[in-house]
């Protein structure tokens, strides 16, 4: 527990109306008000089913909001640089890590997401450490559910772990990788995993760019 008191349903109800607000600003001419604040509420509650604690959720709720209207609006145009989609189970340690590793070396030059099938309370500390230890901090990471808008704005969805959890959408390129579970290992072994997972981006990355540096 951090303190601080849970907020009550009015300021929760205000605050979801402010990020309602800059949401539909941000999306003028793409999604009404109608439909942007569906995506704030439904994204609050999505979060909050699985909320340990609580009084974060507004602020993770505008993240998760604004990710999610980013897919769906890439999902209905043309995106201009390929979509990878990360998964695993508890978007706690592997699709964060393989994520982050992407994000670095793809300098933009991909769109990266990731989701988990039955996600988490919070990332895994010792991933995050791992991660840290070679300058990538995950500060505004945290684990989330899988949307349909997250799975139909990729081109490649890399699964890890999911087996029969994580379903499988039509018309997307899938791949399967075999990355040992984090989850209680020791920081030695997460390095391992971190590396492999490097290894894999890095090809992933040329065969999505070609191998092209910019």
């Amino acid at each position: 527990m951090n303190g601080l008191p849970e907020p009550s349903a009015e300021e929760v109800r205000h605050e979801l109306g402010r990020i309602t607000d800059e949401l539909t600003e941000r999306y003028t001419g793409t999604f009404d008000r109608d439909t942007v604040s569906r995506f704030v509420w439904e994204s609050y509650d999505l979060l909050a089913a699985r909320a340990t604690v609580r009084n974060h959720l507004v602020a993770l709720t505008s993240h998760f909001a604004k990710d999610r209207l980013a897919a769906h609006a890439e999902s209905i145009g043309s995106g201009s640089v390929p979509q990878v989609l990360f998964l695993c189970v508890h978007n706690a340690g592997r699709s964060q890590m393989a994520a982050a590793l992407l994000r670095r070396h793809a300098l933009g030059r991909v769109s990266v997401r990731s989701a988990g099938s039955a996600p988490t309370g919070a990332l895994d500390p010792t991933c995050v450490a791992a991660l840290g230890e070679i300058g990538i901090e995950l500060h505004e990471a945290f684990p989330k559910p899988l949307t349909d808008e997250v799975v139909n704005s990729a081109d490649v969805v890399v699964s890890m772990g999911c087996g029969d959890t994580c379903p499988v959408y039509p018309g997307k390129s899938y791949l399967e990788w075999d990355v040992p579970d984090p989850a209680g290992q020791p920081i030695a072994v997460v390095r391992q995993i971190r590396d492999d997972l490097d290894n894999r981006v890095r090809q992933l990355l040329d065969d999505l760019t070609g191998g092209t540096d910019s």
